[in-house]
């Protein structure tokens, strides 16, 4: 019985092998495109936890003003040196608190000249950010402490500055202080929202204050918890300390934001979960539309067989040694004669 379904099957399938040869090309461009889509949707969710666990999975930002819809944090109060002397000293559950002021200027070596941004900050900076060293070192307590003009620069400012030249000891303009290389960042590549984290320059806070910014403002903190500690706890810590410094009464908002690094790779990968839904929801239509190309093929293909099945019950009513009668007639004569 299989045997005779398989070979009735081949022998349809030769008979129309161009219609069978697409119907089954629809098929497999849908089920490709499924794939296809859920596999890239996937990849995206991997690569997006994956350039958030770069920052470190207990990591908070820290921020002047308030985030959201009518929300703005250009006229907030920025933070201190005294806001980050009493984080280190008063926030026992973290364990870093690196100050961040940011300016976007140019960068000039030789005949070479880019773009960059600079950011003032000290060593917490590359505990926060998980962030080591190819090569030099980091900078020295005396060079904090007094504002000296050295800088750590990242892979992508070396290589359009210096080339393939040796970067450690050489002098860069910074707008226009002329600092002294002593380390280089390793490459981190592209972040999650696109931009190049070795586009940098980092310099002691002090010097970016009195050098480069012209005012003693921080834009940004980065806290990283201590080991075994929830983000959660050193979250309300962070806010109980701020409003205190920054006077804010019982039932009044913040005017600093707090993130936490874990809520907002929740909030990423939900969004690329919806999206891979999105992209299979959108692949399964094609490979929808092959299933109704078989149904059709397979209803065109029995609606070309009616004739030919009429016109053979036809030839049965026609002939009675085909008819019922004849086959249920006995085919002897003894046995009818009983």
């Amino acid at each position: 019985m299989l045997y005779e379904a398989l070979r009735l099957a081949m022998q349809a399938i030769e008979r129309n092998a161009m219609r069978s040869f697409l119907t089954v090309l629809g098929v497999v461009i849908g089920v490709g495109a499924v794939i296809a889509m859920v596999t890239i949707g996937n990849g995206t969710t991997a690569k997006v936890a994956a350039d958030m666990a770069k920052l470190g999975s207990d990591l908070l930002f820290v921020g002047p003003g308030q985030l959201g819809p009518g929300r703005s944090s250009a006229n907030a109060r920025p933070f201190n040196a005294r806001d980050i002397e009493a984080l280190k000293g008063q926030l026992r559950s973290a364990r870093a608190v690196a100050p961040v002021a940011q300016m976007m200027v140019t960068s000039v070596y030789g005949t070479e000249s880019r773009n960059v941004t600079v950011s003032g900050t000290d060593n917490d900076f590359f505990v926060t950010q998980d962030w080591h060293l190819a090569e030099g070192r980091k900078f020295l307590e005396g060079e904090i402490r007094s504002g000296r003009a050295v800088c750590i620069v990242g892979e992508t400012v070396r290589g359009e500055l210096f080339g393939t030249a040796d970067a450690l000891g050489h002098r860069v303009r910074v707008n226009k202080v002329s600092c002294e290389v002593v380390g280089l960042l390793e490459a981190k590549g592209q972040s999650s929202f696109g931009t190049d984290q070795d586009d940098i320059i980092l310099i002691p806070l002090r010097t970016f204050h009195r050098r480069i910014a012209g005012n003693t403002n921080i834009n940004r903190i980065y806290v990283s918890a201590g080991i075994g500690v929830d983000t959660a706890k050193v979250q309300t810590d962070i806010e109980r300390l701020l409003r205190e410094r920054r006077n804010i009464g019982a039932g009044e908002d913040d005017d600093f934001s707090v993130r936490d690094m874990k809520q907002i790779v929740e909030t990423q990968t939900a969004t690329t979960t919806v999206l891979t839904a999105l992209l299979g929801a959108v692949a399964g239509v094609s490979l929808l539309v092959g299933g109704i190309g078989i149904m059709n093929i397979m209803l065109v293909s029995v609606t070309e067989r009616t004739r030919e099945i009429g016109s053979g019950s036809l030839s049965v009513r026609r002939n009675p040694r085909y008819s019922l009668s004849f086959l249920l007639k006995p085919s002897c004569s003894r046995c009818s004669g009983a």
